[in-house]
């Protein structure tokens, strides 16, 4: 739940506005003035503050750089009197995302905070690979990841200015979330982002995707159209896959980019508009330019600053960091506690290539989320794609099993995963001898002469020690006491034993 300090010397508007939040399920304080605030903010964290620019004892503005001073995380939203307008967008200058007129309207005030924190989120979503430290004056980005530090560095930049931007990296690296979080903390947050897949849409369609048609202007255009082009007017259009368009169709590009209109399909009227496009590809453009496949004008036109997004496995460092980003996210929607990935598990992930980037990894830790059954994921949960990478390399993957586990009269020592077999016949050995297989006492009655029986006893107490020994782990336990996992599932159910009760 987001918390959110309202500042206001008008108690009706602050119980005004604090009960708007609320009711949206928002936890709300309050303060009467700007020095309460800035006490508040100090004592503890909040996401947001709606700070009144005239208050006593500190106004709005001082209240403003004091509270940014000490946390630049927190998102500010001022509240101000049309005549004060001036002073709200000096505010904004000095950090506040955006300023609300009064008298406030609940809808008004809901979407603008709802905003004001999904916009801060992509840019946290952004570094989620890197740690964030606070510094006097303003807020770093600081990591293992150089590569991501620049990358970060870039978006600060271009989030200020009106530039054509070309976003590069492999598919899974994040060009779209990127892309997102340009527009939503640029001056065209407030008007639409608007997205356009170039390699998902046919030749003959692309231009009017684009740039729309007039009625009858082509078989099949029985209503008039608006293009992505007009939709996206004041706002921002991200034209995903920019390497995939024809040389016919860059020409009609660039002739938008460069003249800010178009002529819609059938139509002999010029529409002109005020866009800011981003553009993100795959593929070389350098190369392609020399092939005659991209024209170069068009791509010196968008490559103004370009932003590129380094693969993961050029950056491995970060792998942990995204991978508690995902655990948490994973844990809210699957409602689970996984609480980390084991030693064994982080090496294999680290092994592997990462073909698909931040991608695949997300879709990694999910496949592992549905499988695993403990408090941290295990190598045993990640898939065969994952593991393969790291078994090439000699890594020893998952926990090894003590023979003592199965209470035969074994060595000391830990068996390696195929020594699963010999720890049974050991147990076994002991069955035929009729030796206690642990401390509690237990002895197989022979003097029934009852196979069936023993042979129940044995199992039960053969999966308890198993489960003891891996921490109630079914994954591990079917690993290593060479127990198909169905198998493993259906005795304990059996049994009527719990895995869980043996988690220590």
């Amino acid at each position: 739940m987001y918390r959110v300090l309202v500042v206001d010397d008008d108690s009706d508007l602050r119980l005004t506005v604090a009960s708007a939040l609320s009711e949206n399920h928002f936890q709300v304080d309050q303060a009467s003035d700007g020095e309460e605030a800035v006490n508040r903010v100090r004592a503890g964290k909040y996401d947001l503050v709606l700070l009144d620019v005239n208050m006593p004892r500190l106004s709005g503005l001082e209240a403003l750089k004091e509270i940014k001073a000490h946390d630049p995380s927190i998102i500010a939203l001022i509240l101000t009197a049309f005549a004060n307008v001036r002073d709200a967008v000096e505010a904004t200058k000095q950090g506040a995302y955006n300023y609300l007129e009064k008298p406030i309207k609940a809808d008004n005030l809901v979407y603008m905070v709802e905003k004001a924190l999904k916009a801060n989120k992509m840019v946290k979503d952004i570094a989620m690979s890197s740690p964030i430290i606070k510094m006097p004056g303003g807020t770093e980005f600081v990591g293992q990841s150089v590569e991501m530090k620049k990358v970060f560095s870039v978006i600060d930049k271009l989030s200020r200015v009106e530039t054509a931007v070309l976003i590069r990296g492999e598919s899974g690296t994040g060009k779209e979330l990127v892309a997102s979080a340009l527009h939503h903390n640029s001056p065209r947050k407030d008007n639409r982002f608007v997205t356009i897949n170039c390699s998902a849409i046919p030749e003959t369609l692309i231009e009017s995707e684009f740039f729309g048609h007039e009625k009858g202007a082509f078989t099949g255009a029985d209503q008039r159209k608006i293009g992505k082009f007009q939709y996206a007017d004041g706002g921002t259009l991200f034209l995903d896959e920019m390497g995939d368009i024809s040389m016919a169709m860059q020409v009609k590009l660039l002739r938008a980019l460069q003249e800010k209109k178009f002529t819609p399909i059938g139509s002999n009227r010029e529409i002109e508009v005020n866009v800011r496009i981003i553009a993100a590809t795959n593929r070389n453009l350098e190369e392609m330019i020399k092939k005659n496949e991209f024209r170069e004008d068009l791509f010196y036109r968008l490559n103004v600053l370009p932003i590129q997004l380094p693969p993961l496995r050029d950056r491995k460092s970060d792998i942990e960091h995204l991978s508690k980003y995902f655990i948490e996210k994973f844990n809210t929607q699957h409602r689970k506690n996984i609480t980390g990935i084991s030693a064994d598990a982080m090496e294999a992930m680290k092994a592997h290539q990462w073909p698909g980037n931040i991608r695949e990894l997300e879709n990694v830790i999910e496949h592992a989320f549905v499988i695993e059954t403990a408090d941290e994921i295990t190598s045993e949960s990640l898939p065969e794609t994952v593991l393969a990478a790291a078994r090439a390399k000699g890594l020893t993957l998952g926990k090894v099993l003590p023979a003592a586990a199965f209470g035969a009269e074994a060595s000391a020592s830990e068996l390696d995963d195929g020594d699963a077999d010999i720890a049974l016949s050991v147990a076994n050995g002991a069955l035929n001898l009729g030796e206690g297989l642990d401390e509690s006492g237990f002895k197989l009655d022979f003097t029934k002469l009852d196979f069936q029986a023993n042979k129940e006893e044995f199992e039960k107490r053969f999966l308890i020690s198993a489960l003891k020994a891996f921490n109630g782990r079914i994954n591990q336990t079917a690993l290593h006491a060479n127990i198909p996992k169905k198998t493993l599932l259906r005795k304990l159910e059996k049994y009527g034993i719990v895995a869980k009760d043996f988690t220590e």
